[in-house]
């Protein structure tokens, strides 16, 4: 099933659960015109196919404890990145790591509940490579569904 295998059904469903992942089946059947049970289908097989990676809360940080988050910018060499994926991945501040083009190859968002903690992990990461750090004052536009 590709993109353009997707018909107008699949992207609303799509568009609802991207706005609310607990939205009922009820509901998207009543606004797509299906059965419950076809609208299961059809969510079981956007799943299957890759579309849909998984149903999520979006959790408060903040109110979580975490009230420092910043972007990392590390430089790491070709040969370092054997060793430094397995270790990103065990980091549970790093809730994204991508590789990137540019002065520096990856780029890092952090979560921390205080800059002491957020110091000593850049500390740590600095066995890799250079390090920029920039620190979040607020942010205007959280992590949002993109437009279909």
């Amino acid at each position: 099933m590709k993109h353009n295998e997707l018909d107008q059904i699949d992207l609303k469903i799509i568009k609802m659960l991207q706005e609310d992942a607990r939205v009922s089946l009820k509901d998207i059947a009543k606004e797509v015109f299906l059965s419950s049970p076809a609208v299961s289908a059809r969510i079981e097989n956007l799943v299957e196919n890759g579309y849909i990676e998984g149903f999520h809360a979006r959790i408060s940080a903040e109110k979580m404890g975490y009230h420092v988050k910043a972007f990392i910018n590390l430089e790491v060499s070709p040969v370092d990145k054997p060793e430094f994926y397995p270790y990103i991945k065990e980091c549970k501040n790093v809730v994204e790591c991508n590789c990137v083009t540019g002065d520096y190859s990856m780029l890092m968002e952090v979560l921390f509940p205080n800059t002491d903690e957020l110091d000593q992990f850049i500390g740590e990461l600095q066995r890799f490579g250079r390090t920029k750090t920039l620190i979040v004052f607020s942010t205007s536009v959280e992590h949002r569904g993109f437009q279909l």
